[in-house]
């Protein structure tokens, strides 16, 4: 598939590497975008306006991922509005900050919302746009992690769940073949709002300056990189079930 002429649907689209890729999308002349969102309702129909500035026809949507019947209306509006779906970006997801020493600090309200989220509800998307998705021979994509190869992050169940999120991209791969294609990408550190929500302006600040020493390309990832990956992995017909890493070359000194 191309992006050029396709109809995406993006969650958590309205906020740091969902908007960005709405916008990648919207450049690389997208028929038409769905964006998602939870709680960023203003942010979301900022994007929105963004996209159509572009001029590509843009319809920002609530639903959270964890509720099922808020993601099938979601599903039905974007073919109703577009009347086909092309490509899927697994987007939205969820941590709790949660020192990997902590364990008392994991309570099972913290493990059950990041897996709901993380893991369930992107399989909650993919299941609602299945047969829209298998008649278009379109394709999806995750955004995972590199948490979810090492042991560290945000925290233990945030890990377990983007490591999750890698079988699960693997099964669906194998399930919905030879239809629709599934990939993930998983990105390190990244320049967005979810950083400097978990470590604050001046500590995502030290933090990054001290990561871009000692990683291969002395560079901290941009949402419009990982952006541009996960859109190329959309693109990549000969590519299923794998996972892109997006972190500077990091992983190679784990």
């Amino acid at each position: 598939m191309r992006i050029e002429g396709a109809v995406v649907v993006v969650t958590g689209g309205g906020t740091g590497i969902g908007r960005a890729v709405c916008l990648e999308a919207a450049r690389r002349g997208a028929a038409g975008i769905v964006l998602t969102y939870a709680r960023s309702a203003a942010e979301a129909e900022q994007t929105a306006d963004d996209v159509a500035s572009l001029d590509v026809p843009a319809l920002p949507v609530r639903a959270d991922v964890a509720d099922t019947a808020q993601v099938e209306d979601m599903a039905a509006k974007a073919v109703e509005r577009f009347g086909r779906v092309d490509a899927l970006v697994n987007n939205a997801g969820t941590t709790r900050a949660v020192p990997a020493a902590d364990l008392a600090g994991l309570t099972d309200d913290v493990w059950h919302e990041i897996l709901d989220v993380n893991v369930v509800g992107a399989f909650r998307c993919a299941r609602a746009l299945e047969h829209p998705l298998r008649e278009s021979r379109g394709a999806i994509v995750s955004t995972s992690s590199i948490s979810a190869f090492r042991a560290g992050g945000s925290s233990i169940a945030y890990g377990v769940s983007k490591a999750a999120l890698q079988q699960l991209t693997r099964s669906l791969a194998a399930t919905l073949a030879p239809d629709v294609r599934v990939n993930a990408v998983a990105p390190g550190t990244v320049a967005t709002r979810w950083q400097t929500g978990l470590h604050g302006e001046e500590g995502f600040a030290a933090f990054s300056r001290k990561e871009r020493e000692v990683i291969p390309l002395r560079a901290t990832t941009q949402p419009d990189q990982v952006a541009r990956c996960l859109l190329s992995m959309l693109e990549m017909d000969a590519v299923t079930g794998e996972t892109l890493i997006i972190d500077g070359g990091k992983h190679l000194l784990y």
